[in-house]
């Protein structure tokens, strides 16, 4: 009979054990900066700037967020200043998404704080161990988007 994996074996508890590195360095890193921000409110910052005007589920979508709580973060960023949100022209039940002057301003600041903290999220790599470590987890998110 097949001894079962150990859970450092198995992919969906190392990615999250490495999901967890992540959001506690970044954390980490932005109340050293003096920022109150978290990661996904970055990722949708920086999404709005790449691609003006989404639609809260084109956000979501970009920035792999479910639809269902994407407004909790949509809503922070609001209130924040850091976005603006209007009707869209096409349908009135829809809003259209863009970064404030004040947005853009704040994520021009975190842009290096967030550029810096990215090799402490793997610290025990190699920079090519990283890069094929990238290469494989798009490749892993690819054929998942392919496949819906």
């Amino acid at each position: 009979m097949p001894v079962d994996p150990s859970l450092s074996e198995m992919p969906g508890h190392l990615i999250r054990r490495l999901q967890q590195q992540s959001v506690g360095v970044f954390q980490e890193r932005m109340k050293e900066a003096g920022y109150d921000i978290t990661s996904v409110q970055f990722a949708a910052l920086d999404t709005l700037q790449r691609y003006p005007h989404l639609d809260q589920t084109g956000l979501a979508r970009r920035i792999g967020y479910d639809r269902a709580t994407i407004g909790g973060v949509v809503r922070r960023l609001l209130n924040k200043g850091l976005i603006l949100r209007t009707p869209d022209d096409q349908d009135r039940r829809a809003f259209r998404l863009a970064l404030s002057a004040d947005g853009l301003a704040l994520l021009e600041k975190l842009r290096p704080v967030v550029n810096s903290l990215q090799e402490e999220i793997l610290p025990s790599l190699t920079s090519e161990e990283r890069n094929v470590l990238i290469g494989l987890m798009k490749q892993a998110l690819l054929a998942k988007q392919n496949a819906e």
